[in-house]
């Protein structure tokens, strides 16, 4: 996919016609995997309540309203306005609206803390991802964290395999995004883009950010999870956790993860 075309309307479209969010952590043994990981370690990594939280490309909600039960004063953020108003129905105790991550109509430490858990793996331009990483800086007060997940480079290629659907139309493709970090929404997936872990740590430090600490969220075990369709209450299901947080700050092995999460504090 030329990495010039406008990346909103197809993430739009993709979000509001074709993909629920609401359902994507709770559809999967990997997705539920991912939200009790990235829910363990927010709650490492944050100060406790009350903060005030920014969540931009937040979705649905599913972190945000976590937080804000939790007792954090929490405001959504995200590009696709069905997002927004499914966050408002079903969480009224946050506020949400619609915006771009990239440039935001809020004061300069506004917040305590600035998360970025969909906007980075949505924006195929490095000069976007850290426009977007700026703007969190800004927005969080001095000592506050950043804390941002990327899609790993290479878990669409693992995903797919292990579904058992890089055949002749996809493998070419994720072949490609393997190679450029682009997706080609004709894999199934929408316009993104996939990190290496020392990507993360550049664009980081492009905006201006401290060298950020990276977790590897799922470990080593997640397409294993979902090839035997793991329950929530298995073991197999708690040996991953304990395998991928074991694995979380192991160079060697974050890369195997789905996904990473990379904090800063400003």
């Amino acid at each position: 996919m030329p990495q010039h075309r406008p990346a909103e309307p197809d993430i739009q479209r993709y979000y509001t016609e074709v993909f629920a969010e609401a359902e994507r952590l709770d559809r999967t043994p990997q997705g539920r995997l991912e939200a009790r990981r990235t829910r363990e370690l927010l709650a490492r990594l944050l100060p406790p309540p009350p903060a005030a939280v920014l969540d931009v490309g937040g979705g649905p909600g599913a972190y945000a309203g976590w937080l804000a039960a939790a007792g954090h004063r929490v405001h959504l953020v995200d590009l696709v306005p069905a997002h927004v108003a499914a966050a408002r129905a079903a969480y009224p105790e946050l506020t949400a609206t619609v915006g771009d991550a990239r440039d935001l109509p809020l004061p300069d430490d506004a917040v305590d803390v600035t998360l970025l858990l969909g906007p980075l793996y949505h924006l195929t331009e490095r000069a976007d991802r850290v426009a977007a990483l700026r703007e969190a800086a800004r927005l969080t007060r001095p000592g506050g964290p950043v804390v941002a997940a990327v899609i790993s480079r290479n878990a669409a290629l693992i995903d797919l395999t292990a579904q058992g659907r890089a055949d002749e139309h996809t493998r070419s493709r994720l072949l490609g995004a393997y190679a450029t970090g682009v997706n080609d929404p004709e894999t199934g997936f929408t316009t993104a883009y996939f990190h290496r872990p020392e990507q993360v740590v550049d664009e980081f430090t492009a905006a201006a950010l401290p060298t950020p600490r990276l977790y590897g969220l799922e470990g080593p075990l997640w397409p294993l999870l979902n090839a035997m369709d793991t329950g929530p209450e298995d073991r197999l299901f708690a040996d991953a956790m304990a395998c991928a947080e074991t694995f979380e700050r192991d160079p060697a092995v974050l890369g195997a993860s789905a996904h990473l999460l990379a904090v800063a504090s400003v």
